[in-house]
Parts: structure tokens; C-alpha cells; sequence
């Protein structure tokens, strides 16, 4: 940085790159520089010149299967010119390179293989990174979580119900995935491989749940089918998640006592409470029988609750009391209601005999005169 006549400042010239040279396939269109060409031997007819070895431990239990299937990781190692040697007696794994090695890079893969096969990935599944196209990565979680109980609960969190998620994760990411033990095992392209990182540090770290990433992997996969947005930013259409605070039970803290300068008063010890009870100045014999007393009351009182406890199974159950459908009002409805009965047939009968009278009869007995009447009227 330096001053200029005018007082004002230069800018530093940025020197990255100055002895480039530009290159005839640097604007090349036809070249796909991402893409990853099947290694031929005829590029490195001479070999290697060094050993180079790789070796890794393995669990115990892994033993009995990699003492199986080793001769299909063997044959399969052969092919490329790559050795390797089991050791059962140090729990360890090798690979190395011999005169027939032509590739460079398949040292480096074979390393993968071996520690795949460690972390409980099965052979034909593990033997799949020794091709161009497919990479591997180990995740270590262990460090991320330090509460036990929480590690499993993320670690279960990512599985999901019955795998479900780890399914899902693996259909949209095109990856291999496997949990086991502290570790997260994944197999794919380098760009799945990367997405499955941060998911998985995001889970195991409780900054996102897994859910909320394959909705975002989801939106990403229809997005991608529009060629219309392949310039475009897709912020817009991703769904954004807010982490929400849960109110959790604080630990109530104990109420802070007032300052003393004084210790506590000490505790009395069983010397002490014989003395006060006067129980020091009994005899062993008479101790010993108070003892027995005290023993025997306990027995007694306990006998007793058992004894309790054994005659309540044979108590029998109280009956349901079944209502008296018979009571005196009932009977007092029933005299009202055949009083009221008799009423009615004797006013149904009045009627019929009113109705059944003969007219002719009715106006030839009202034409007499009665008897009666007659008598009295002569006297």
C-alpha cells in the first residue's frame, strides 16, 4: 500500500495466478471436468515403486464374518493388484501394494474397503467403493453428543420408526447408509456424501431434525426437473423451519438458608440416646430380652396382617339388593282405578238403557194417570 501524490491510497494488485499460463482446453466446451474417467493401466506400464500398506483394527465381532468372507474380498483385491492379509491373532486388517499394482489411487480405496468392512458394512456392499464413481464416508458422532442417553435417543432419532427415515434418506440421496455403533457409514457421489454429513451432524447436534430435511431434499428433487429454474434461486420455494423453544420443568434449587458463623449443632450419637433413654445402664440379659419383646410384637403384628390378608379372599361378596317392586301406593292406584272402573260400566250402562227405550210404550205409560195420584185425589 502506497500513498499517491494526491494523497490518496492504491489498491494492492492481486498477484494469485500471475505464472499461469492459459491452456487450449481451458474454454474447451466438449471437456466435462467433473467427470471421473475409468483409470486405464496402459497410463502407468512401470508400477509402483514403493510399498505402500494400509492396515485397521476390527471389533471381536466382527471376527467369524470377516474369517467368511474373506476370500470374496481377497479375489476381489486381486483383480487390481492389491494384497491383503487377515489377522486374527491382533484383530487386524492390511492391505498393500505388489509389482502388479498399476492404478495409485486403489491403495487409497482398498483403505476404505477394509475400514468399511470394520464398521459392520457387508463385503459385497463394501466391495463397491474399489470402482471410480463411488466414494465413501465414516461420520464419527460419538464426540457430538456427550450424555449417553441423549446420544441414543438422537442416534434412534435418525433411524426412525422401523428405519423409515434412514429409507427415505437413502432413496433421495442415492447413498449407502449405515449406523452402527458410533459411527455412520455412507457410500455414494461425492455431492450425496456431503448432504448426508450435515445431516447427520445436524441431527446428532439438535440443530434440524432429519424430517425436515428430506421435505427440503423432496422439494429440491421436483425443483430440479424444471429447466426453467436451473438459473434461478430456489430460496423462494424451500420451506424454512424455526426451531421452537420448549418450556422445560426447571430443577426447583434449594432455598438458600442464612448465613451462620457457627457449625451445626452435632448430631447425637446411639451413646447418647441410650443415655437419655436410660437403656445404657440395663444388663445384657435384660436388653437382650427387651430385644426378644420387641421381636416378638413385630412377629405378632405380622402374623396377624397375613392372616388378614388370607381370610379376605374367603369373605364372600355383598349381594345386590333387589328392589320391592310391590309398595302401598301402588296399591292405593290400583282400588282408585277399579273404583273409577265400576264408575264408568255404570254410566255405559245408563246410556244403553236410555237409548233402547220403546216410544209407543213411553207415550202410552206418561198418557195414564197413576194410581196412586188417583187415590188421593177421591180421599
Amino acid at each position: 500500500m502506497e500513498n499517491s501524490e494526491n494523497g490518496g491510497v492504491e489498491p494492492k494488485q492481486n498477484n494469485k495466478g500471475k505464472h499461469r499460463k492459459p491452456k487450449p482446453w481451458d474454454d474447451d466446451p466438449n471437456i466435462d471436468r467433473w467427470k471421473i474417467e475409468k483409470f486405464d493401466p496402459s497410463w502407468n506400464e512401470g508400477g509402483m515403486l514403493e510399498v505402500t500398506s494400509f492396515s485397521t483394527l476390527f471389533p471381536q465381532y466382527r471376527e467369524k464374518y470377516l474369517q467368511e468372507a474373506w476370500p470374496i474380498v481377497k479375489s476381489a483385491l486381486k483383480e487390481y493388484g492389491i494384497s491383503c492379509e487377515l489377522n486374527l491373532v491382533e484383530g487386524s486388517m492390511t492391505v498393500s501394494t505388489t509389482r502388479k499394482t498399476k492404478d495409485p489411487y486403489i491403495v487409497v480405496k482398498a483403505r476404505d474397503l477394509i475400514k468399511l468392512l470394520s464398521r459392520s458394512v457387508p463385503a459385497p456392499q463394501a466391495i463397491k467403493v474399489l470402482n471410480d464413481e463411488m466414494q465413501c464416508d465414516i461420520i464419527k458422532i460419538s464426540n457430538l453428543v456427550r450424555n449417553k442417553e441423549r446420544f441414543i435417543k438422537r442416534r434412534q432419532r435418525l433411524m426412525g420408526p422401523n428405519s423409515s427415515t434412514l429409507k427415505a434418506l437413502e432413496i433421495l440421496t442415492g447413498c449407502y447408509i449405515l449406523i452402527q455403533g458410533n459411527t455412520v457409514s455412507a457410500m455414494g457421489s461425492f455431492k450425496p456424501l456431503k448432504q448426508v454429513r450435515k445431516i447427520v451432524e445436524d441431527c446428532m447436534q439438535n440443530v434440524m431434525h432429519p424430517i425436515f430435511h428430506i421435505k427440503i431434499l423432496m422439494v429440491r428433487k421436483e425443483l430440479e426437473k424444471d429447466p426453467t429454474l436451473a438459473h434461478e434461486s430456489w430460496d423462494r420455494f424451500l420451506p424454512k423451519f424455526k426451531k421452537k423453544n420448549i418450556n422445560q420443568n426447571k430443577v426447583k434449587s434449594k432455598e438458600k438458608r442464612p448465613y451462620t458463623p457457627y457449625p451445626p449443632p452435632p448430631q447425637p450419637s446411639k451413646i447418647d440416646i441410650q443415655l437419655q433413654t436410660g437403656e445404657y445402664f440395663l444388663n445384657d440379659k435384660v436388653k437382650s430380652a427387651k430385644k426378644w419383646q420387641e421381636r416378638q410384637e413385630k412377629q405378632t403384628e405380622k402374623t396377624a396382617e397375613n392372616k388378614r390378608k388370607r381370610e379376605a379372599a374367603f369373605i364372600p361378596p355383598k349381594e345386590p339388593v333387589v328392589q320391592d317392586t310391590k309398595s302401598d301406593d301402588g296399591g292405593k292406584d290400583l282400588a282408585a282405578m277399579a273404583i273409577s272402573l265400576k264408575k264408568k260400566a255404570k254410566e255405559y250402562g245408563r246410556q244403553n238403557s236410555a237409548e233402547n227405550v220403546n216410544a209407543e210404550a213411553y207415550i202410552a205409560e206418561s198418557g195414564e194417570p197413576s194410581k196412586k195420584k188417583s187415590k188421593r185425589k177421591h180421599s
